[in-house]
């Protein structure tokens, strides 16, 4: 006799089907629970817990059915939560008379998160829950910053990404000249503006709340040359402005070799690059930290900076311009030059630290250039950086703080010298 009866089939697809449901019913659960708190808010809810784990756990099932009986089911189960999802819509717009189509929506991605579970993808299933979980209970936050965006700042950034998305597919993947791929190229202007565009927006969203110091700090991951212009103007007639100001300066370009960090990271994932940069970075920015903490601390002044959209298109070009020209230059200098040639290229720090950092440790990447002499170039490049700033301030601020910032900034200087040139020595000897 049978102790257990055929019926129940293999028992190892019995094990698999029930993880996949157990997994479906959280995800299901996890998005529920965030459009329950909206009945805190007095919102009446046609969807709730219940109604979005059902979603994913029959977005799981139709998918399992259609895999071992027959693919048709899964299309009457999209039909059907279609057509669910419209009615939703309906009720919610109409019926309720509550604007919005966010939770239709949420529930139809439900549903094919619980799909992706079947065919076993476990990890894009459960990121894609978070991700909607976030949005949804984001949903203030996130209509705040849009507000406070202006129009030309969205239509600079609508500009960037409809330009960089036509353009992206038919660039050339290939070398040219035999020193630098196109769509590399476009890629990390891509990158850059990305990672430009978060200190950006954060910046609007908080600077006016804390005032220049956040604006110097966020600001100079945007461009710490224009950063640092826009403080020191700011304080030219303003004396209570001088202590916050400085205060800005700094951060501002401590910021940015930080910056610089995380550029090499992304562009030389191995992390080779960062790692040799990354002791006299440090040490570097700890001694801006010091002279931060050794300063005088003014009264916080709830001023902000304006700065162009890091997605404008003429700051994506004139940086995509300068990436291209200084990573020939940088190759043909280490041809015929060598590594001597290639630390020349750090002059272009004067302009931007950013472009000389992504250029050489792209050249380090394709095999132009040793990570040693890629990582003590860009670290120059924001020694160079650093020099700039006491011109701009000269320029454009006041005697007081131009004053300030050439003491700090001239031992910044004297310090990251000698750091760099010990440093060199190491990695030369030690054979990093």
């Amino acid at each position: 006799m049978e102790l257990i009866p055929s019926s129940l089939g293999d028992m190892s697809v019995n094990i698999d089907f029930f993880q996949k449901l157990v997994l479906a019913a959280l995800i299901g659960i996890l998005i529920g629970i965030e459009r329950e708190h909206r009945r805190k808010e007095g919102t009446k809810l046609i969807a709730g817990v219940r109604s979005f784990t059902i979603a994913s756990i029959a977005g799981m099932i139709s998918a399992y059915l259609a895999i071992t009986v027959d693919q048709g089911i899964l299309l009457v189960s999209l039909a059907f939560f279609a057509i669910v999802s419209a009615i939703y819509v309906y009720a919610k717009n109409v019926t309720l008379n509550q604007p919005g189509i966010t939770g239709p929506i949420a529930l139809f991605c439900t549903f094919l998160l619980g799909v992706l579970i079947t065919h076993d993808q476990y990890m894009i299933a459960i990121t894609g829950a978070v991700v909607i979980t976030l949005l949804l209970a984001e949903k203030r936050k996130l209509h705040s910053f849009a507000t406070e965006l202006t129009d030309t700042e969205i239509q600079s950034a609508v500009r960037f990404l409809a330009v960089v998305f036509i353009l992206y597919p038919v660039t050339p993947d290939e070398m040219f000249m035999g020193v630098i791929n196109p769509r590399w190229v476009l890629l990390i202007v891509i990158v850059v503006a990305t990672i430009s565009f978060i200190s950006f927006i954060s910046m609007k969203k908080f600077g006016t709340r804390y005032g220049l110091p956040l604006s110097g700090l966020l600001g100079g991951v945007v461009n710490s040359e224009a950063t640092t212009g826009a403080i020191a103007a700011m304080a030219k007639n303003r004396s209570e402005l001088v202590e916050s100001s400085f205060t800005g300066i700094i951060l501002s370009n401590a910021s940015m070799l930080v910056r610089n960090l995380l550029i090499a990271l992304i562009i030389d994932p191995s992390g080779r690059v960062f790692l040799l940069m990354a002791p006299p970075q440090i040490v570097i920015t700890l001694f801006a930290v010091v002279a931060l903490i050794r300063s005088k601390n003014g009264t916080p002044v709830s001023e902000t900076i304006k700065l162009d959209s890091p997605f404008a298109l003429s700051s994506a070009v004139k940086f995509g311009f300068g990436f291209a020209a200084l990573s020939i230059l940088a190759t043909f200098a280490d041809r015929y030059a060598g590594a001597a040639g290639v630390y020349a290229i750090a002059l272009g720090g004067f302009v931007s630290s950013a472009v000389v950092t992504a250029s050489v440790v792209t050249l380090a990447v394709s095999g132009h250039v040793p990570p040693s002499t890629a990582a003590m170039t860009a670290v120059l490049a924001g020694i160079m950086s650093t020099g700039t700033k006491i011109i701009l301030v000269k320029w454009s601020g006041p005697p007081e703080l131009a004053e300030l910032i050439k003491k700090t900034f001239t031992r910044f200087i004297l310090l990251g010298i000698p750091v760099i040139i010990l440093w060199g020595i190491i990695i030369t000897y030690v054979h990093f």
